[in-house]
């Protein structure tokens, strides 16, 4: 980003108290040591902001020039989020001018600057940009990203005949005037598009407010006796114009995404894009002397023009970091789409599953049955799902026939217990099945049955495999991590304590379905090993049972329960385990994992297996195991932001909190009161609650 030139820690005012709820705002404004509202400033101001050269900013303007200080106008930049700045969507681009605003043509902008110079752009920069073009293309990314996909049957057929998009304004826009444009230019760019392609279907993209009448459109369709065709339905931009052959308009941004797609552009007005000689221009602007490409003209405005910020760590980030973060937000979205209808969920998950589930593109409602979780998705054309480990026999037809998903924590899950009310930071979402269910067909058995792994997805799993063991994160990131020793002459197993009862024991630890039977069959396996025994947290807790028997507590020959689980696995040379997610943990670490029951990670070739399922016939490397159960499968949000991330960046995030001593505190006080916070938030979305 190119930095304005001004004091050492600008002081920076604002006149409009809003600008100041901009998420990030010192972060896109490097330049200002202090921004402050003011309502009349004074001396010391070196720079007055703004939202723009609306109307609302007039007084702003004339503040600056009375105190002869530049006033940098701030807008949106060309990549901002997937919902709206109306719905709280936090910006990941935004663009400061001090001369201008880039789609003012009437006067010059620090964009128009840049590209007027004699300078030319290294290949480097070129490369770069190009890049960044690829991704937008790939991944159809826009401005705004809470648009539906493109279905060619919201057209009539085309019958072979070429399509050619013009775009509609509405009336009052911004860029219309400071475009060089009026009423009269929309006349003229219909009224050539007729005279151009006799033949063709002419498509006009209207705004939605305009269809339903909320606002006024720039084109009278009943002017045209029928030769136009409306398209008002919200769409993905980049989809739209991958159905046409060229674009009319007038000073759309439209335009400008058609140009990176290729496609020919017949300009009205005159946008930033325009006057360079790649667009077809009917109106002229003499400032714009110099002859630009469309990667040119991208570079400027990407590279040189728009600020980013990373919404997740709230710092200022490279283009490419944040174009990462806006993929990975508008993918969540479309996986979230429509209306959730969630039954068998605790108060103290609502909050975390709002973040999970929600979104510009969605909402969520929770209900005290299946039932009612049933129909109110039937009546909202949306989804139920069920917290799986509320699943009983009686559900089975309704859950069939409804395509009813269900829904469990992720393997990474927090750093503190569920049954202490910390929300999980991954949650799995599986409409078939149950991870820990192995006659389930799980969607996860069906990733790790049948998806191709392709090397880019290796690559990162056994990234990711490093970054957990490395950071030393497993599923509750609990217990002291202090080293212990074992007797060395002995062969030191640790066997691992479950919650009895759980659904993974019941459904997955056939034979053996207690914590005491299970140390049994290890000491009858291995009557010389060290038996190091693990209880699981929630059982020594008390939140859970699972307590040994007066036997099997005389056939261990240590305790682990206080022990992180990095360091109980760093004290042994193997794991036995029913269906414990441990023995996953250890796979990751390098240990040999026995297994008792069938959890999801055994039958691949990976694990001994006691008691093996049979129905598991592929061979799997570590890395596709890793790929499939932590990349794949699960969906992830930040703890701290709540927007929706990758696993790396929650490896992150759980290590760091424990860098800084963050401690989770067990005793029943204070579980009571973390109790207390969630009925009380539970019921609400949470505090600080923001779209993306």
């Amino acid at each position: 980003m190119s930095a304005f030139r001004l004091p050492a820690a600008a002081r920076v005012a604002v006149l409009a108290y809003g600008i100041l709820r901009l998420p990030h705002l010192p972060a896109f404004l490097p330049e200002a040591g202090e921004i402050g509202f003011r309502l009349w400033p004074g001396r010391g101001t070196d720079a007055i902001a703004g939202w723009g050269y609306r109307p609302t900013t007039k007084r702003a303007r004339r503040w600056a020039a009375r105190l002869g200080v530049p006033y940098w106008a701030l807008e949106d930049g060309f990549f901002r989020s997937v919902g709206l700045g109306s719905d709280r969507a936090a910006p990941i681009s935004l663009v400061a001018d001090d001369q201008g605003i880039y789609f003012d043509a009437t006067r010059p902008s620090r964009l128009e600057t840049m590209l007027n110079t004699p300078d030319d752009f290294p290949a480097t920069e070129l490369d770069r940009v190009r890049g960044l073009i690829d991704q937008k293309n790939a991944h159809q990314l826009s401005k705004y990203n809470a648009a539906p996909p493109f279905d060619t049957a919201m057209l009539p057929p085309s019958g072979g005949r070429e399509r050619v998009l013009l775009v509609d304004q509405t009336a009052g826009d911004s860029s219309i005037e400071y475009g060089l444009a009026d009423a009269e230019s929309f006349q003229q760019m219909v009224e050539a598009a007729l005279a151009a392609h006799p033949q063709a279907q002419l498509v006009v993209k209207r705004h939605p407010a305009v269809a339903s009448g909320y606002r006024r459109g720039m084109i009278d369709l009943a002017d045209y006796g029928g030769r136009l065709v409306p398209l008002d339905d919200p769409v993905n931009p980049v989809q739209l114009l991958r159905e046409v052959s060229r674009v009319y308009t007038v000073s759309s941004l439209l335009g400008f995404e058609a140009l990176l797609l290729g496609l020919p552009v017949c300009c009205f007005g005159m946008p930033f894009y325009a006057g360079w000689g790649v667009t077809l221009d009917t109106v002229a602007c003499p400032r714009r002397t110099r002859k630009r490409t469309v990667e040119e003209i991208a570079a400027a405005a990407f590279l040189r023009y728009a600020r980013y910020v990373d919404p997740l760590t709230g710092e200022a980030c490279e283009p490419e970091r944040a174009i990462e973060r806006l993929i990975t937000f508008k993918g969540r979205a479309e996986q979230n789409r429509g209306h959730w209808s969630l039954a068998g969920i605790a108060f103290w998950k609502r909050a975390p599953l709002r973040r999970h589930l929600g979104g510009p593109t969605s909402t969520v409602s929770f209900h005290r049955t299946l039932e009612g979780a049933v129909q109110r998705a039937a009546s909202s054309g949306g989804r139920a799902a069920l917290w799986s480990a509320r699943e009983r026999p009686a559900h089975a037809d309704l859950m069939r026939q409804s395509g009813v998903v269900r829904m469990e924590d992720g393997f990474i899950r927090s750093a503190g217990l569920g049954s202490d009310f910390h929300g999980a930071v991954s949650i799995a979402l599986d409409d078939t099945g149950i991870y820990y269910d192995p006659d389930s067909n799980s969607w996860l058995e069906r990733v790790l049955m049948e998806h191709p792994f392709p090397e880019d997805l290796l690559t990162r799993a056994a990234a990711l495999r490093a970054q957990l063991v490395a950071a030393r994160v497993t599923k509750f990131n609990l217990g002291d991590e202090s080293p212990i020793d074992v007797l060395p002459d002995r062969l030191a197993l640790l066997v691992v304590g479950q919650v009895e009862g759980d659904a993974s024991i019941r459904r997955g630890g056939g034979a053996i379905q207690t914590n005491s039977a299970l140390v049994a069959a290890v000491r009858e396996a291995n009557p010389g090993a060290f038996l190091l025994y693990k209880e699981h947290p929630d059982v020594s807790a008390g939140n859970r049972r699972g307590k040994l028997t007066g036997a099997a507590l005389a056939l261990i020959d240590g305790r682990a329960d206080g022990l992180s689980v990095d360091a109980a696995l760093a004290a042994v040379q193997e794991v036995h385990t029913l269906t414990s997610l441990t023995g996953f943990e250890a796979l990751i670490r390098g240990k040999p994992a026995t297994t008792y029951g069938q959890p999801f990670y055994a039958g691949w070739g990976l694990t001994t297996d006691r008691n093996p399922p049979t129905h598991r016939t592929r061979r799997l490397t570590l890395d596709m195991l890793v790929a499939g159960a932590l990349i794949l499968y699960p969906r992830y949000i930040d703890p701290v932001a709540g927007l929706p991330c990758e696993a790396e960046f929650v490896v992150e995030r759980l290590a760091a909190g424990r860098a800084k001593g963050a401690t989770v505190h067990t005793d029943g006080l204070w579980a009571l009161r973390r109790y207390v916070r969630a009925l009380r938030y539970g019921l609400f979305p949470a505090k600080g609650f923001r779209s993306y």
